[in-house]
């Protein structure tokens, strides 16, 4: 987005800015890229340049304790996950805990890296924009982002704690799956029978 852009949001869920200029432009929605279809497209030093990964950390907390209680979040679905979901999903977790169970009580770490890129063929719009566009000649994409290819009953995220903080380990995995474009279970991998 440009200096002075406005941002602003339609009712179907897409974030959209207006240039000064009065051109629209939307980041696309996650349904356009959770599908999992043709290879893999990773290979780095061949492409251009890739968008950096907004994944800042991917182990939380304490890292130097062995906790008896081991949560997984595993998601249902063959599917992508998008590298701004994950970290959506990481700080919502990460939040909750730190608050409510304390840092030196739990350990957080996502499991996945989002090694493939995705592709966009962006289309002129606005004013003239048949005179610009090339419509679907030479389409193959200009990269823009990065996603985790899953399988289903993969784990995505898994929490380490003590059996004090289960119920909060449990709402925290819960939360973060309300950011990734499938369905989700927690399964306890460790320490069941601590938890009343």
């Amino acid at each position: 987005m440009s200096a002075g852009a406005t941002v602003f949001k339609y009712n179907l869920g897409i974030v959209c800015s207006r240039s000064n200029n009065g051109d629209i432009m939307a980041r696309k929605p996650a349904v356009m890229y959770r599908q999992v279809k043709g290879q893999a497209y990773t290979r780095r030093k061949y492409m251009g340049g890739v968008p950096n990964n907004r994944i800042n950390q991917y182990d939380m907390g304490n890292l130097n304790t062995d906790f008896p209680v081991v949560l997984t979040l595993r998601v249902k679905n063959h599917v992508q996950v998008r590298h701004t979901a994950l970290e959506a999903g990481r700080i919502a977790a990460n939040r909750l805990l730190s608050k409510e169970v304390g840092t030196a009580n739990y350990h957080l770490k996502v499991n996945v890296y989002p090694h493939i890129v995705l592709r966009e063929n962006k289309l002129a719009t606005g004013a003239g924009a048949d005179r610009v566009s090339s419509g679907m000649r030479n389409a193959f994409g200009k990269n823009v982002g990065t996603a985790a290819r899953m399988s289903s009953d993969q784990t995505i995220m898994t929490i380490y704690c003590n059996p004090q903080g289960f119920k909060s380990a449990k709402i925290a995995l819960w939360k973060a799956s309300m950011k990734y474009p499938t369905p989700c279970y927690v399964s306890i991998e460790k320490g069941k029978e601590l938890i009343v």
